[in-house]
């Protein structure tokens, strides 16, 4: 898939940067080929708006640091789930700041990452179905149980430290979920099947991928029979990606032009 310069995604994300440098706008190309699936819960919003900030900021000079640039992508995005990694890499946990006398919504406070150990492969099956994430969102309930809050709390404090011992074992069973995937599950019929088709094919545990529908799965072993299991439980078109984590982050890549390749 490809977005042009006039996408309204790109435009933001430029008027956000040169408001925030200060900088005289300059007209700019871009040309993005996608390859993160839209409307599947895996952060291809994040993708393009982080690599227009990157490439306006060096364009520019480089006149704003790593850290500034995640904030305003985590800004445009409304949340920084997406944005850390993307811009750090690793396992990311974000903190967010208290909120001010004049701000509504706290803003971004400390960042701490992980690098994740290769032997650790995470399981994708990406089905054809598109979940827009308004929707994803207008069906969760307002109010959860204190219980629910509880054991959910419990177990993202379970897979955070596993991230950070890299105990990935300690995951095992951790990935119960009681405040979205409950209720996700009437749009995407099938995340029951598949989270159970992974667990019994070997999986330290598998869950809904952002909104989804894009479900994922984490395993130390069998990566290729956990696909296998996981794209036969959806029973509809479907495709597996079986990938590592980036611990690097986003990169910004030289480009040569070809009249300029052989020349010295």
């Amino acid at each position: 898939m490809h977005r042009s310069s006039d996408s309204p995604i790109v435009c933001d994300a430029a008027e956000r940067f040169f408001n925030q440098t200060k900088r005289h706008a300059f007209a700019f190309s871009c040309s993005i080929l996608e390859k993160v699936p839209r409307c599947r819960g895996l952060g291809s919003s994040a993708t393009v708006r982080l690599g227009v900030l990157l490439g306006l900021n060096r364009l520019s000079g480089d006149p704003l640091d790593r850290f500034t640039v995640f904030r305003l992508c985590a800004e445009l995005e409304g949340h920084p789930d997406n944005a850390a990694p993307a811009s750090f890499g690793g396992f990311t946990v974000v903190r967010s700041a208290r909120r001010g006398a004049r701000t509504k919504e706290p803003g971004v406070g400390t960042v701490q990452r992980f690098d994740v150990a290769s032997r650790l492969y995470f399981v994708l099956v990406v089905p054809e179905l598109e979940v827009e994430t308004a929707r994803a969102r207008r069906i969760l309930p307002s109010k959860i149980s204190r219980v629910a809050a509880v054991q959910n709390c419990a177990n993202a404090c379970a897979v955070t430290a596993a991230f950070a011992s890299r105990h990935y074992e300690q995951m095992r069973g951790t990935f119960f979920d009681n405040l979205h995937q409950p209720f996700r599950a009437k749009l995407i019929r099938f995340l029951p099947r598949v989270i159970a088709a992974a667990e019994q094919a070997g999986a330290l545990g598998a869950f809904l991928s952002g909104s989804g529908s894009a479900i994922a799965a984490i395993t130390l072993e069998s990566p290729e029979k956990i696909a296998i299991a996981m794209e036969r439980a959806v029973g509809a078109p479907a495709r597996t990606i079986i990938t590592h984590a980036d611990n690097r982050g986003a990169q910004v890549s030289p480009i040569c032009h070809p009249r300029f390749e052989n020349s010295h």
